[in-house]
């Protein structure tokens, strides 16, 4: 990592750009990488990151080959956007025949043609929510997604955004930092999608901000199977303004070490935020989930429900918080969290918390950690199943309920067929 923050920041032309970047990246300096000190970063230790080396980017991914299947996702038929490495592909992407009031552009090529359009988005001044990964990101971002949809307009396709982690004979750390703008009365469904081939332990540090404008709705989902080797690192801030809604599904499969930093704002009245989650881990994988709810506006709603399964010695981390703040009046959060441990040596930590600061409030949480019933693995081998059979069975429905809900149908299929394929071996 210290060799990532040697590298210079990439020289994209306006000076208060090229400021805001060194500012950025002496910020980091002073601060480094969060560690287990820090509250949300209490369980996931990055010593092994601060010693590694990571070319500053992948000189070739321009050229890469990558297979079809591993840009394939049932029941995303419509506009795709690729990066391999960090680096946007329009040769794999499919942007031709966006419906109208849909834009999408590469962060590269906005910076080059109107980046004083982005300068709040890339200039914003640090707070102190930003830890030294998002102060690497402000200042190494090379590349990234900017989508906006006009008021009113109602996309008919999902958006299809995927990550390829491809070979490249050596590490290679890239920085991403997406903006999704959504107009009033404005719909869009995106499907994020992170897979990988390779096998040289990639670093992906992805920041992303999300803003919904009043009456709009975000349906989003992620589907993260990077490959083993990958360190995948993400944050994602959105902000709802009046009515707006967000859906969020995630089906978190690779990776070596994954996480996902979710904050969302219910900044206006009767905002909605649904969330369902689950991670399956095996070998010594380690997957940190992140959901952080604040309740601004008046009668917001927060529902979550996240599910975790772990084997072998992986270890697995869901911190729920729903803060309440004053004049909040009326908000109703939940956060639900249920795991599963097949191996007496994987581990899961699980943290919900409320903070409530305002009066007329309905707030709930729940964890907990355990093993698959034995009753009813006698149950279902009475009649006949096997052992091993009868647990995935068991494991399987254990984390179905939390793809319920995706849209289309197809593709919440291909997502239970994903993790039927992961499913770790239980031990008896």
């Amino acid at each position: 990592m210290q060799a990532a923050a040697a590298a210079r920041p990439p020289g994209c032309g306006p000076a208060w750009l090229d400021d805001a970047r060194h500012q950025a990246l002496r910020a980091f300096m002073e601060r480094g990488l969060p560690d287990t000190r820090e509250e949300l970063w209490k369980y996931t230790a990055l010593r092994a990151l601060q010693q590694q080396a990571y070319a500053p980017c992948d000189e070739d991914a321009a050229s890469r080959s990558v297979a079809d299947d591993l840009l394939r996702l049932d029941g995303c038929a419509g506009p795709r956007a690729v990066f391999v490495n960090g680096t946007f592909r329009v040769d794999l992407s499919r942007l031709d025949n966006l419906p109208e009031g849909l834009t999408l552009q590469p962060l590269s090529e906005a910076m080059q043609r109107q980046s004083e359009p982005l300068r709040f988005l890339l200039a914003a001044r640090a707070d102190e929510d930003e830890d030294g990964l998002t102060l690497l990101n402000r200042a190494l971002a090379a590349d990234g997604l900017i989508v906006r949809v006009a008021d009113g307009v109602r996309a008919s396709q999902p958006l299809h955004v995927v990550h390829v982690g491809a070979s490249a004979g050596s590490a290679v750390g890239w920085h991403l930092r997406d903006l999704i703008e959504l107009g009033e009365g404005a719909s869009l469904a995106v499907v994020e999608h992170h897979v990988g081939d390779d096998a040289s332990g990639h670093l992906a540090n992805l920041v992303r901000g999300v803003t919904l404008r009043a009456n709009a709705h975000l349906d989003w989902t992620v589907v993260q199977r990077a490959s083993r080797n990958t360190t995948l690192l993400r944050r994602t801030d959105c902000v709802l303004h009046d009515h707006a809604e967000l859906d969020f599904h995630a089906l978190e499969l690779g990776g070596k070490l994954a996480r996902h930093e979710l904050r969302v704002d219910l900044a206006g009245a009767r905002a909605r935020f649904a969330s369902r989650g689950a991670f399956v881990l095996d070998g010594r994988q380690h997957a940190d989930s992140e959901v952080l709810v604040t309740h601004r506006g008046r009668d917001t709603l927060s529902d979550s429900l996240w599910r975790g399964v772990a084997g072998d010695r992986a270890r697995g981390v869901v911190h729920g918080r729903i803060l309440v703040q004053p004049g909040a009046d009326g908000s109703d959060g939940g956060f639900y969290n249920k795991n599963l441990l097949l191996s007496p040596t994987a581990e899961i930590d699980t943290r919900p918390a409320l903070e409530i600061y305002a009066d007329e409030v309905k707030a709930n949480h729940g964890a907990t950690v355990g093993q698959l019933d034995e009753n009813v693995l006698f149950y279902l081998r009475s009649r006949g199943i096997p052992l091993d059979t009868a647990r995935r069975m068991l494991v399987r429905a254990f984390c179905a309920v939390t793809l319920d809900g995706i849209q289309p149908a197809s593709l919440r299929e291909f997502c239970e067929t994903l993790l039927a394929e992961q499913l770790p071996e239980t031990e008896a």
